[in-house]
C-alpha cells in the first residue's frame, strides 16, 4: 500500500513523539508524508483530549479534514488521547473516522488501514505495543524531544492523564540511549514525560540522574533541557547534577499550579507553600543563573479571592522566569469535577488575565536587565514579516516561553551567536549579532 500520508498533530510535546512514531511507520514502509492536506490520500490526526476545548479542537480538525475527501483523501486515521479515552462513544458517532488508533498503538497504523480498505472502519486501539518504535522528526533538526516516560501517578483531582494513558511506565534506559544517539546531531535534547523527574520509580528507583548523565554521555548531545519537574522530587542529587553537568540547560519547568496549602490539597497536589519557597530558595542559592519556569490553574473550585490575591502575591514574591496560567477546566470523570464551588466561567478568566498581567510585569523587569548585554542565542529560523532572525537564550523554551529576535549578516539555523540586546518588551528580546571578539 503506497499512499501519501499527511498530518495533523495537536495537544503537547508529549503528544507530538507520539505522532513522530507513526510518522516513522509510514516512512518505514516507503509511503512519502506531505504537509499539503490536499495531496494526501490518509491523513492522521492526532488528538489531544486533556481539556474540553482541546476535545473541541480536535473533533473540528477531524471534521475540516473530512472535507478534503472531495479531492484525494480516501482515508482518515484519528489517533492519539481522544479515541484512547473515549473510543466507546467516538466510534458509532464520528463516522468520518475511518480508523481509530490509541496512544501506543502505532505499530497497528499499517494493519488497521489495510483492513479498512477492506472491510470499512476499524478500531484498532489498545492493539499495539508501548515498545519505541523508530521515529521521524518533525521539529527542527537542531532541537529534539525525548519522551522517556508515559502515564502518570500523581493522580492531580482536576487531571485526566491517569485515566487517559495509565500508569507511570518508564522506557528502558537504553532504549531511551540508544533513541537519543540515533537522533543525530542535536544542538538541544528537550526530555519529557508527564513527571520526568519521576523516571525509574515504576521499577523500584529513581533513576532520573543516571538518565541525564547517559544521555550527556552521548557526543551528538549538545544539550539537555528539563521540562515537568515536579517541585517534591527536585532532589538535592538533581539540583547538584543540573549545577555541575555542562550539557544541562540552566533552565527547570516545575508545575505548581497554586501556591496556597488549602487548594494545592484540593488539587491533590503533594508539595505546600513553604515546601515550595524552600525549594525555590535552594535553586537559586545553588544555581544563581537558573531560569524557573511554572504553570498556575486559576479558579479551582472555591478558590476565594484572599487565596488568588496571595498567588499574585506569590507570583511576586517568586519571580519566575516565565509562567504559564490556565483557567480551571472542568472535566468529568475527575474528582474536582464534584467539587462544591464551581466558579464561574468570568470570575476563571478575569483571573487568568490579572495573573497574567503580574507575570508581564515581571518578565518585563527581568528582560530590561539584558539591554546593553550581550546572550548567547539559538537560531531557531527567519521571521520575514519582521524581516529578522528568530531564536532562544538558555531561559526560553521552545513554544512556551519567548524568543530573541534579531539582525545579523547571516545567521544559520541550529548555529548559536553572541547578540548584543537593543531592547526589550514583556516576553521578548531584540537585537543585533556581533562577532564574538566583541563579546
Amino acid at each position: 500500500m503506497k499512499k501519501t500520508f499527511g498530518m495533523i498533530s495537536l495537544g503537547c510535546d508529549k503528544n507530538r513523539v507520539d505522532g513522530e512514531r507513526l510518522l516513522g511507520e509510514i516512512v518505514r514502509h516507503g509511503c512519502p508524508i506531505t504537509d499539503d492536506i490536499a495531496e494526501a490520500e490518509v491523513l492522521i490526526v492526532n488528538t489531544c483530549a486533556f481539556l474540553n476545548a482541546a476535545r473541541e479542537e480536535s473533533i473540528a480538525a477531524i471534521l475540516e479534514g473530512n472535507s478534503y475527501r472531495k479531492g484525494r483523501l480516501e482515508k482518515i486515521v484519528v489517533t492519539g488521547c481522544l479515541p484512547q479515552k473515549y473510543i466507546e462513544e467516538l466510534f458509532p458517532a464520528l463516522t468520518e473516522a475511518d480508523v481509530f488508533l490509541g496512544v501506543k498503538d502505532a505499530s497497528e497504523l499499517f494493519p488497521a488501514l489495510e483492513r479498512s480498505y477492506r472491510e470499512g472502519r476499524v478500531n484498532a486501539v489498545g492493539k499495539g505495543t508501548n515498545a519505541l518504535s523508530e521515529r521521524y522528526v518533525s521539529t527542527m533538526p537542531h532541537l529534539k524531544y525525548l519522551k522517556i516516560a508515559d502515564g502518570c501517578f500523581n493522580h492531580c483531582t482536576y487531571c485526566l492523564i491517569p485515566k487517559i494513558r495509565g500508569k507511570y511506565v518508564s522506557y528502558p534506559m537504553e532504549e531511551l540511549v540508544a533513541e537519543a544517539k540515533s537522533l543525530g546531531e542535536t544542538d538541544e535534547l528537550v526530555l519529557v514525560a508527564q513527571d520526568t523527574t519521576r523516571y525509574g520509580e515504576d521499577l523500584g528507583e529513581n533513576k532520573f540522574v543516571a538518565l541525564i548523565k547517559a544521555l550527556s554521555a552521548l557526543d551528538n548531545i549538545a544539550h539537555i533541557r528539563l521540562l515537568y519537574c515536579y517541585p517534591e522530587v527536585v532532589t538535592d542529587e538533581l539540583i547538584c547534577e543540573v549545577k555541575q553537568n555542562p550539557k544541562v540547560i540552566k533552565y527547570l519547568d516545575i508545575p505548581l499550579q497554586h501556591s496556597e496549602d488549602r487548594i494545592l490539597k484540593l488539587m491533590g497536589r503533594k508539595s505546600r507553600k513553604e515546601e515550595i519557597r524552600a525549594l525555590l530558595k535552594t535553586l537559586r542559592r545553588e544555581i544563581p543563573e537558573i531560569a524557573l519556569r511554572t504553570t498556575f490553574i486559576a479558579g479551582f473550585p472555591s478558590e476565594t479571592e484572599e487565596e488568588h490575591a496571595a498567588l499574585l502575591a506569590f507570583l511576586e514574591e517568586a519571580q519566575f522566569e516565565n509562567c504559564g496560567f490556565f483557567a480551571y477546566s472542568r472535566e468529568e470523570d475527575t474528582p474536582a469535577y464534584k467539587l462544591p464551588g464551581q466558579i464561574p466561567a468570568a470570575v476563571k478568566k478575569k483571573r487568568v488575565k490579572a495573573l497574567y498581567r503580574k507575570q508581564a510585569e515581571i518578565s518585563s523587569e527581568k528582560l530590561a536587565n539584558y539591554v546593553g548585554e550581550t546572550i548567547e542565542v539559538v537560531c531557531d529560523g527567519v521571521d520575514y514579516e519582521e524581516s529578522c532572525f528568530v531564536g532562544r537564550a538558555y531561559f526560553q523554551a521552545y513554544e512556551i516561553d519567548g524568543c530573541v529576535r534579531f539582525t545579523a549578516t547571516y545567521a544559520e539555523q541550529g548555529k548559536r551567536y553572541h547578540v548584543r540586546i537593543d531592547d526589550a518588551k514583556e516576553y521578548d528580546l531584540f537585537g543585533h549579532a556581533v562577532p564574538e571578539s566583541s563579546k
